[in-house]
């Protein structure tokens, strides 16, 4: 087979690197061509280089073209991917830092609460614009698959004002399903068997199979706290398993950051997370994993370089969707995997407009979503807060509308569990104004949001939040990684 892949912001390097070899994991797909677009010239090269010598590494025939000419990479395209993060780190840090000013600590900030809006305020104008190329130049057809945050929003605005076929795709699912796994003592993974159904970050597993036997809440909690990890890392999602009745997919730090009520003080933040890792429920958690791991990769350059020269090992091939979802469309081998869509009565108790993550196959004819599905109330309860903010978000970032973006981010979950509307309304001024170069269609508003916070009387405070690690240096993660080494 011959066909042409673009990916987007492919200067994500170890996401590129993945995304790439599991693509080639399959037989039929040695022959494509891959281009690589990013907005960093050096990201783009060193991605690059990487995949160029796997290439050679495995005497492949497959092209690799790099190029930040977005239009030029999308241009005959079959699929176009997208791992964008408009306004890199520099952006992602004011969404985390102004927050704290008025009280409001996330784990990672990236799919609500008021990090999570603003990020997709960047993100939206850019996804049309990928729209527009994948419109005009792509192959007739095209599928995007968006693997960008805020998915839902990002994907939520690609298919309704972008009028693209787009998917949006998540790993959160199979990791909570390889943890449900392990502590129900499986063997392999392939020995349960699960429907998990929500929104993206708030996904449910609404009906568990293992070797065939139904698992019930009870028998899950027992598992849970029996775990010498998991009852220590998991304790959030551990305690809304048990009000809830049903697992969620996502971490115990993505998860705190989507409900009103774990967040809220510094006391009940301590109290629920774990800091062993960033993802457990650190103050800014993600923005410091984030940073270290560009500062590793910048480092250590030489050696990921060489790690390219390894045989392409297909025993390896990640659960990442996309490989999965080509190999079906291209070659009609069925593949089930959970995927961020239109609802259109893929959930019966949640809204039509919305993006639902669910179950769905795919073949030859195309992504076929299982339809019907309800959620337990509460379940949908806790979806419905999110799809609110969403959709106003979404409508706002189109607009260009600084009072609906205010609303939005106002009708937040945990935002209104610790933020009065005051200090919602200056906190965006705030956040609009500082983010202003990555958010053009707010460019008639940032004037007025610039004099509003000259005359504020709202007080905030600079705080580093309840749970803050520094980042650590090169010679800090070189230690901890010898000394992992050496433990075992």
């Amino acid at each position: 087979m011959s066909f042409k892949i673009a990916i987007i912001g492919a200067g994500s390097v170890g996401f590129t690197k993945k995304l790439f070899t599991d693509i080639l994991c399959v037989p039929e797909f040695r022959d494509i061509e891959f281009a690589l677009t990013d907005v960093s010239e050096h990201n783009l090269q060193m991605i690059k280089a990487i995949l160029d010598r796997v290439v050679a590494a495995n005497k492949l025939p497959t092209k690799v073209t790099a190029t930040t000419d977005r239009r030029k990479a999308i241009e005959g395209a079959c699929y176009i991917i997208s791992c964008v993060r408009v306004g890199g780190l520099e952006a992602y840090a004011d969404d985390i830092r102004i927050p704290l000013k008025y009280g409001i600590d996330q784990c990672v900030g990236d799919t609500i609460c008021a990090g999570g809006i603003l990020y997709g305020q960047r993100n939206i104008p850019v996804i049309l614009d990928f729209c527009r190329d994948i419109r005009a130049v792509a192959e007739t057809n095209a599928k995007f698959l968006n693997y960008a945050n805020p998915m839902a929003m990002n994907t939520w605005a690609a298919i309704e004002y972008g009028k693209v076929d787009t998917v949006g795709l998540c790993h959160g699912v199979q990791h909570g399903a390889e943890q449900i796994a392990e502590v129900l003592g499986a063997k392999s993974r392939q020995e349960l068997d699960y429907v998990c159904s929500g929104i993206n970050h708030q996904t449910w597993f609404i009906d568990l199979r293992l070797n065939g036997r139904c698992i019930g809440k009870d028998e899950l909690i027992a598992a849970f706290e029996a775990h010498p990890v998991y009852s220590r890392q998991e304790k959030l999602r551990i305690d809304v398993l048990k009000r809830f009745g049903v697992y969620s997919t996502e971490s115990n730090g993505h998860l705190s950051e989507y409900l009103p009520w774990y967040r809220k003080r510094p006391d009940e933040i301590t109290r629920w997370i774990d800091m062993s890792d960033w993802i457990h429920g650190e103050t800014g958690g993600y923005l410091r994993y984030s940073t270290e791991t560009r500062n590793w990769f910048e480092t250590e350059y030489p050696q990921f370089l060489e790690a390219a020269s390894k045989p392409i090992d297909a025993s390896k091939r990640s659960n990442e969707h996309a490989s999965h979802i080509l190999e079906a469309l291209e070659t009609n081998r069925v593949y089930r995997g959970h995927f961020n869509v239109r609802n259109n009565g893929v959930i019966t108790n949640l809204p039509q407009d919305a993006i639902v993550e669910s179950p769905g196959f795919v073949d030859r004819f195309g992504i076929n979503m299982a339809a019907g599905i309800t959620l337990p109330e509460a379940c949908a309860a806790t979806c419905m807060a999110s799809i609110n903010v969403q959709r106003m978000s979404v409508h706002a970032a189109i607009a260009g509308d600084i009072d609906l973006l205010k609303l939005a981010v106002l009708h937040d979950p945990l935002v209104g569990a610790v933020s009065t509307p005051e200090e919602v309304w200056q906190m965006v001024d705030e956040m609009v104004v500082a983010q202003a170069d990555w958010l053009p269609q707010y460019a008639d508003a940032v004037p007025a949001a610039r004099e509003r916070l000259s005359k504020s009387r709202v007080k905030t405070r600079e705080w580093a939040g309840a749970a803050r690690r520094n980042v650590r240096s090169i010679e800090e993660l070189r230690a901890e990684k010898a000394a992992l080494k050496q433990a075992g």
